[in-house]
């Protein structure tokens, strides 16, 4: 296996597959033992976030006579709790985590990703991060297990009313015959049966069979997170022309075999001081899936032109079956109540030698759009990949193999569905292509890029619990346990107990065989194989590409610091790689021999998305100096691609051009919709939800100072807001002149967009001390003392967000106008940084845990 360019040790031991989650704001989530520690992979020896699983309390679900502790349903049960002194231990032990998924970004209250945690006691509980209490301990938002438990009481449980005696064939290795199936619905209305109370009344004695049942209902093992729904607007549905969904639909599968659907849709605002409305959460149905444990799920997003996109399903269980449901999203999305199960069965794949399926992982083929790809992993330690066309409902058996020697531990798919990552309990992790009908196993990248660091885990790793593969698919992590009887018994057996491995597969082999010759001269970089250079450069480039869509997150951690570590061995690389990113996103003007002042020119036509690539790009790898070594002990910086002036001139240069190419487009959207408030042609202003400017009058200020490099028709706007009577203009969009300094009450003058200093306060000695004050990115006003968002690339501060037009401009617009009547104003903005695209955040202290975006 590649060696490891960092790790990061784990105080407890993962016991259960699928024991790593990488989310889409760049967190890593391991389930290990009876906590869940969050890393940031871009400090992995940094500040950590805990989720400690406290013990959960039985649900009353039921009593039952004494005898029946020994009937078959209840063997299970019984052994748990044969004893007082072993019921006493059970309650003392702390529950591990079975199974955990990350939210798609934008469901928590400051916008990030929610965490679902499963226990092994079957809760099911929802987390977020403390971005508000200042603790490396997330705080509980929701407990979807109290949830089902409140609706089964209200149908008295019927929707649990299968046979108790399946689940004892399932504790028993099915010994029985399998029995009648049931299809779980909404009652249509609820019937009362005659139970016999006992105790203080709140609980009623029933048979063993029913209290078998119930519990079986309420013991979760498996849970995940759909991707993010698209929005119903109006009669249609909007893709990807959107910023993001609404909702998601968290899947929570469990011994029953049934699987509890419920529709968690996001906070209609976001903030960083308090927590806004709580997430509207729905059960959307009970789908019963198998006759046993449902052990791995996976999700998927199918859409085509030419019907309502589908959301794909994919569950699997403890006998080895393998079913694929599917759903139109127009249906889970509009759902007010439950009814019957949205999804439908699409395919069930039928185990042949009967092996526990214990993991899934499903993904639509970037290379051919109607393909959908599944990956079965088997307790036998085979791999199975099968094929669908969507459009013909046509599945094929793509190819299997006996991959690995134990049970495979983890799968995912990478680079558009083009290769397959797994791992094995055997300590064992490869990957496959789909080459005609067979998988062909490709080698893992064993070269770094950068300077290879020392080892910093010992060589005792014995067993894999999973992999999850980064947002850009140029990292993948790998958590692994270690053998205690080859750790040294003084100290290392005490602390370390499973480590975190990242591996770079930036430069990973997509095809058998490849002919394809580089665009560049291979003499020149000695460091690196031809092959892997050859994949490196296309599979940043494919990286970056893939954010040019605004339904997916701005987070390029892994293509920075994949950049920036070859940027310490081999710089030349890196401007190569950077210009052909550039000349394919300014176009053909931008001529062969990467003239970048020709670049300059063209950034009017250029997307609002790829110009905050172009931001980050040029600010944290072209211009930014890396540190390559001490000599006496003063640092060594490599400068960017060489020590030409005049090319760093014009890259600094491009990168002020971008940023006021953005300024001008957000003051130009600022002052449209200021004149339509002012006319009251629109609609708008007082109305809640609608994005409405503030600071305009320091953006009259900043079109004074700029006005000879500005746009004309950013200067015939600004001259339009000043014909404005001066007496309307403070009821519209908070339009405030003269500012005041938040610690003085000293005037704030207007001298730059970005920051302030006030005038202070007079005195009989003059004038008192003077303040340095930060403006808000979106606005220009002056920021309040307050918590305000920080951007962690620009270091720029927002107090307001900026409207969710700004990101959607394939150009300069030639109309403000008719993007201010769109219906996209009228969604809510999203925390993100008008200059670079990241998601925004509160500035938190280095010894919390926060994301890495860039």
């Amino acid at each position: 296996m590649s060696s490891s360019f960092q790790s990061s040790i784990l105080v407890a031991s993962p016991s259960y597959p699928n024991s790593i989650a990488w989310s889409e704001e760049n967190l890593v989530a391991v389930a290990s033992g009876h906590i869940v520690t969050i890393l940031n992979p871009a400090k992995p020896f940094g500040a950590r976030g805990l989720i400690t699983i406290p013990p959960g309390k039985p649900f009353p679900t039921g009593l039952i006579d004494k005898k029946d502790l020994l009937s078959g349903c209840m063997l299970h049960i019984a052994l748990s709790r044969d004893s007082s002194a072993q019921e006493k231990q059970y309650r003392e032990n702390r529950p591990c985590v079975r199974s955990i998924s990350w939210s798609p970004i934008g469901f928590a209250p400051n916008s990030g990703c929610l965490l679902a945690v499963c226990t092994t006691e079957g809760h099911v509980r929802l987390y977020r991060m403390p971005f508000r209490e200042f603790s490396s301990e997330w705080v509980e938002v929701m407990d979807i297990s109290n949830m089902l438990y409140s609706y089964l009481t209200t149908t008295n449980f019927q929707a649990a009313s299968f046979r108790a005696s399946e689940v004892a064939d399932v504790m028993e290795d099915k010994a029985c015959s399998q029995k009648e199936k049931y299809t779980f619905n909404a009652p249509r209305s609820q019937e009362k049966y005659s139970k016999k109370v006992v105790g203080d009344g709140s609980q009623s004695l029933i048979t063993a069979e029913e209290y078998a049942s119930r519990s079986a209902m309420l013991s979760s093992l498996i849970v995940a997170w759909s991707p993010c729904l698209p929005q119903t607007s109006g009669r249609g549905i909007s893709t990807t022309n959107g910023l993001t969904g609404g909702c998601s639909v968290l899947a929570v599968g469990g011994k029953s075999g049934v699987l509890s659907l419920w529709r968690i849709r996001k906070p209609e605002s976001y903030s960083i001081t308090n927590s806004p409305d709580p997430n509207k959460t729905l059960l959307v149905g009970l789908l019963n899936a198998h006759d046993t444990w449902i052990t791995t799920i996976s999700w998927g997003l199918f859409i085509s032109d030419a019907s309502d996109p589908l959301l794909l399903l994919v569950t699997g269980c403890s006998n080895g079956s393998v079913k694929i449901w599917h759903a139109c999203c127009r249906r889970l999305v509009e759902s007010s109540e439950l009814s019957d199960s949205p999804f439908s069965l699409l395919k069930e794949v039928i185990a042949t030698d009967f092996a526990m399926a214990s993991v899934v992982s499903l993904t639509v083929s970037g290379q051919s759009p109607n393909k959908v790809l599944l990956a079965i992993g088997k307790g036998s330690g085979s791999i199975e990949v099968w094929t669908c066309d969507i459009l013909v409902r046509r599945f094929e058996k793509a190819g299997s193999c006996d991959a690995h020697n134990h049970v495979v531990t983890g799968l995912a798919w990478a680079f558009d569905g083009c290769c397959l990552y797994s791992c094995s309990q055997d300590d064992s992790t490869r990957c496959w292509i789909l080459y005609g009908n067979s998988l062909s196993e490709v080698p893992i990248p064993s070269n770094t890029p950068g300077v290879k660091g020392s080892a910093d885990v010992p060589d005792a790793l014995c067993s894999c619990f999973g992999l999850a593969v980064s947002p850009g698919n140029l990292v993948v992590a790998v958590v692994r346990g270690f053998a205690t009887e080859l750790l040294n018994q003084m100290y290392e057996a005490r602390a370390l107990k499973a480590a975190v491995e990242f591996l770079w597969i930036g430069g990973q082999q997509l095809e058998i065989s490849s002919t394809v010759c580089p665009d560049f001269d291979v003499k020149v970089f000695l460091d690196f194989p031809e092959k892997e250079l050859i994949s490196w450069e296309n599979n940043i480039l494919w990286s970056l590409n893939q954010h040019e869509p605004l339904d997916k997150p701005l987070v390029v951690w892994d293509v920075v610091a994949a950049l920036l570590a070859f940027k310490q061995s081999i710089p030349k690389y890196v401007k190569h790689i950077v210009l052909k990113w550039l000349k394919s996103s300014v176009g053909s003007q931008f001529g062969v021999s990467a003239n970048l002042s020709e670049a300059i020119k063209c950034l009017s036509e250029i997307s609002s998305r790829k110009l905050q690539l172009l931001n980050i790009i040029s600010k944290l790898v072209v211009l930014k100096k890396v540190e390559t070594d001490k000599v006496d002990g003063k640092s060594q910086f490599l400068e960017v691609f060489g020590s030409a002036e005049d090319e760093r001139l014009y890259w600094t240069q491009l990168h002020s051009k971008s940023e006021m190419e953005l300024r001008d487009r957000l003051v130009g959207y600022s002052f449209t919709v200021f004149l339509g408030v002012a006319s009251g042609s629109d609609g708008k202003g007082s109305k809640p939800g609608y994005w409405v400017p503030n600071g305009t009058a320091q953006m009259e200020q900043w079109v004074a100072i700029r006005r000879k490099d500005i746009k004309n028709h950013l200067k015939l706007l600004a001259d339009k807001v000043r014909t404005v009577e001066k007496s309307r203009r403070p009821s519209i969009c908070e339009y405030v002149e003269e500012e005041e300094c938040s610690f003085c009450s000293a005037s704030v003058p207007f001298d730059s967009p970005d920051s302030a200093v006030c005038h202070g306060v007079k005195c009989n000695t003059g004038n008192g001390p003077r303040h340095k004050l930060f403006r808000c990115a979106v606005s220009m006003r002056v920021c309040p003392i307050v918590p305000v968002w920080h951007c962690m690339c620009c270091q720029r501060w927002a107090s307001q967000l900026a409207p969710s037009p700004l990101f959607k401009m394939p150009g300069y617009p030639s109309d403000f106008k008719s993007l201010s009547k769109s219906t996209a104003d009228d969604e809510h903005p999203k925390p993100w940084c008008p200059f670079c695209g990241i998601p925004l955040k509160r500035l938190l202290p280095e010894f919390l845990l926060s994301p890495s975006f860039v």
